[in-house]
């Protein structure tokens, strides 16, 4: 579906119609796909330990449980976009809702590690369905732009919110029950949803919408998965041609997409849009925020557990900090925004989680819970700001019969830099962790295969060999991990500096 390439023109307080208590409910509403859908990109961060010891998943399989989802959203979002602004985008809504709730039921029942994956490719097709359409129903609900500009930043805080209260809800039920606990949570959330938003919330889609784009959909998929498929295997395997071929095969269908939209009159992405600065630096600023987010939480949460030897419950609640510094940072930068440009205050947010990942870095294997707390609030006081200021610059930029489309572009950014986080970062962490442990001697076969996969897989054969040798396993593997994540943090803070020269240059001209 087609994007227009001139911005929506700027509705004044006093032209555009006021939100009634109606509209607010609506947006409680709204805010619970968004939470729920945010929590399941980071509720494995704390799980993963327990499910590596109960599943015993390889290294790269323990990336595809967290990544799966991710990867199958930012693939769908664009198309689940369009069919929302064709179908309605409420129906789209309940339907995903729907199907969400199911598959999680499935997922927390999962008896290995391959039909965990499953579950989670299901869960990422129908969460592709509930993201774009709550941000495209707030486009269409809130025209007053101080209020939509508010609306959103609830969004972005939403978002922001689920992605760090995922560890939080892990790790309080995983003290108490079994790891597939951790999917259930969806169900008492959606249920809620599927009474009120019929009631609530209005139905709304595009009157011209274009046809659907099949070829388009697999497009973005031959992108996206052999360039990630790639990236993992390169991290827990020696260097293969068939990696090349990998990304080859994604760089070609990423250029035969692009081509494919330009030459169609009603193409379902407009790529002319990311011809626009500000637009395209706020996407990108967008993934980057995610990508830093996501990556974090993947070795903070191994670390608190695994290393530092916390409870799930006691490593949960070290993030809380962060999560209440997140919110706030999402909500009181409105009337920064107002007052500031949107690139000085978007480049501070970025140099914020740069300084958090140099925390990491420059503490390396000291790094107390304390530490990390820290860190993980400098982080989120950065990231919060950046995504509510982002957001508003990408779907303010767009006429409201084309939200679905442009909000689909802005969670694709999400969704993108979920999968990076946790493959790029995840993948440099797991090859500098097995290049570092060292196994003792005499150690079986199959326990060797899974102490040298991950720290969880260490962990739990130190535990069943016991004695010195379990000790001195356990040792080598933390300082191992922590190597990595030392190595990981130097590649955050260099990817921050970089982020914030983009928002300096990209969204110099975007008005507060």
């Amino acid at each position: 579906m087609a994007l227009l390439t001139t911005p929506a023109p700027t509705q004044s307080s006093d032209a555009a119609p006021r939100a009634s208590v109606r509209n607010w409910l609506a947006l409680a509403v709204l805010m619970l796909p968004v939470l729920i859908s945010s929590v399941d990109n980071t509720v494995l961060s704390f799980a993963l330990p327990v499910i590596s010891e109960a599943l015993r998943p390889s290294a790269a399989a323990q990336l595809w449980i967290i990544d799966a989802y991710p990867l199958v959203l930012a693939g769908l979002l664009v198309a689940m976009g369009n069919l929302g602004d064709r179908w309605g985008r409420r129906r789209l809504l309940l339907i995903g809702a729907t199907g969400f709730a199911l598959v999680s039921i499935v997922a927390a029942f999962a008896p290995t590690a391959e039909l965990l994956i499953l579950a989670r490719v299901g869960l990422g097709f129908f969460g592709a369905m509930l993201m774009p359409s709550t941000l495209s129903l707030l486009r269409s609900i809130f025209l007053d732009r101080e209020q939509r500009r508010l609306a959103i930043a609830i969004w972005a805080a939403g978002f922001a919110a689920g992605s760090a209260l995922g560890p939080i809800v892990g790790g309080i039920l995983l003290e108490h029950f079994w790891w597939g606990s951790v999917f259930l949570i969806a169900v008492p959330v959606l249920i809620p949803l599927l009474v009120f938003a019929p009631l609530l919330v209005p139905e709304s889609r595009d009157p011209n919408p274009g046809r659907i784009d099949v070829i388009s959909i697999v497009l973005t998929m031959l992108t996206l998965v052999p360039i990630v498929f790639a990236i993992k295997e390169f991290a827990t395997h020696d260097f293969e041609w068939v990696q090349v071929l990998l990304v080859a095969i994604g760089v070609t269908a990423g250029t035969l997409f692009v081509r494919r939209q330009l030459a169609r009159a009603n193409p379902m992405l407009d790529v002319r849009l990311f011809r626009r600065g500000v637009f395209t630096g706020a996407v990108l600023i967008n993934l980057v925020s995610v990508f830093s987010l996501v990556g974090f939480l993947f070795f903070v949460s191994q670390h608190l557990q695994l290393v530092l030897g916390l409870s799930p419950l006691d490593a949960a609640f070290a993030l809380v900090p962060g999560l209440v510094v997140m919110i706030a940072s999402g909500l009181l930068v409105v009337p920064v925004v107002r007052r500031v440009q949107p690139n000085i205050v978007v480049a501070v947010s970025l140099a914020l989680a740069g300084a958090a990942y140099a925390i990491i870095m420059l503490t390396g294997q000291d790094a107390t819970e304390g530490t990390l707390a820290i860190a993980f609030a400098v982080l989120g006081l950065g990231i919060g700001a950046a995504e509510t200021v982002s957001n508003d610059l990408i779907i303010s930029s767009v006429p409201a019969d084309k939200a679905g489309a442009a909000s689909g572009v802005s969670e694709t950014s999400y969704e993108l830099g979920a999968v990076l986080g946790t493959a790029v970062l995840g993948s440099i962490l797991t090859a500098a962790y097995r290049g570092g442990v060292t196994l003792p001697a005499g150690l079986a076969d199959e326990s060797a295969s899974i102490a040298r996969e991950t720290l969880g897989g260490a962990v739990s054969v130190a535990e069943s060999i016991g004695g010195p040798a379990g000790y001195r396993l356990l040792e080598s593997a933390r300082g191992a991990f922590d190597s990595g994540v030392v190595l990981t943090s130097g590649i955050g803070v260099a990817m921050m500096a970089l982020a914030i020269v983009l928002a300096l240059v990209t969204l110099r001209k975007a008005r507060s």
